[in-house]
């Protein structure tokens, strides 16, 4: 049987017990990265002190996922294997979704543990009381596509969740300023980790607060939803919105009873 297992993202900790039964009990573990992975086991050896028995680790990750799969032999799942990533849940802007379907196709019984997951933490710090959100994951790192997903992510009307890299966080909320500079996010760095540090305000406040720090380790953004009244735009009013083509045509698809395709066609 497959499970996949989440590890921590930052506090070692945060491992539950089941988790540690099975890194312990398991002959094969699939992982993003072997040394991660390696180095993960030494650690929780050390801290929890269980004995792992690993005889073989595959790395399994976005790059090399098709081959992987087609050289696996389902029988080898017969005994108990582990799925990690370097941290997180498994399939959660982390590789693991295609091996899920590997399981689904071949008929492999499988299991998904719960875990930390840095996207809920922020959510639930964040204060932004709505019941729906979704998540983005990473934007494009930049050109068009950036600038695009970056708006659908601001006025798709919900709390939207963003994943940031150190290198290109300031770039973010310049961009964010630039668009809807009174917009309130919630930021977390470092989430669970001993230089885990939070902020909450408009993106130009924010903007001024992050000159001011140091803002090496990973980000999540929080953005709050604007909710707006559909039924009292009209199609000249989104006509005038600066978004993206494909984004006018739904909303005008909406209030229109017209295929968002044929919306498109006459934009275009």
């Amino acid at each position: 049987m497959l499970h996949f297992v989440p590890t921590p993202i930052g506090n070692l900790e945060d491992i539950t017990f089941r988790s540690l039964r099975l890194l312990e009990s398991a002959k094969i573990i699939l992982c993003e990265d072997t040394r991660v992975t390696k180095r993960l086991l030494h650690l929780l050896k050390t801290k929890h002190e269980i004995t792992p028995q690993v005889e073989q680790f595959i790395s399994l990750h976005s790059h090399n996922e098709k081959e992987v799969l087609n050289e696996l032999n389902p029988s080898m799942f017969d005994g108990i294997v582990l799925y990690v990533s370097d941290a997180g849940m498994p399939a959660v802007s982390d590789p693991g979704c295609a091996l899920v379907e590997y399981c689904q196709k071949h008929k492999i019984e499988y299991d998904v543990l719960p875990g930390a997951n840095a996207a809920l933490l922020a959510y639930a710090s964040s204060g932004f009381c709505d019941t729906r959100f979704l998540f983005f994951g990473f934007l494009p790192h930049k050109g068009g596509d950036r600038q695009d997903q970056l708006k659908e992510a601001l006025f798709n009307g919900f709390v939207t969740i963003l994943y940031e890299s150190p290198h290109r966080i300031l770039k973010l909320i310049d961009q964010v300023c630039e668009i809807a500079p009174n917009r309130e996010l919630f930021l977390i760095k470092e989430a669970t980790k001993l230089h885990q540090k939070s902020f909450k305000g408009t993106a130009k406040h924010i903007q001024m607060l992050l000159q001011e720090h140091n803002i090496k380790g990973e980000w999540v953004v929080v953005i709050k939803g604007e909710k707006k009244e559909i039924g009292t735009i009209t199609v000249d009013e989104i006509l005038k919105l600066d978004l993206p083509k494909k984004q006018i045509a739904k909303m005008i698809a909406k209030i229109t009873g017209k295929s968002p395709k044929e919306c498109y066609s006459d934009l275009l």
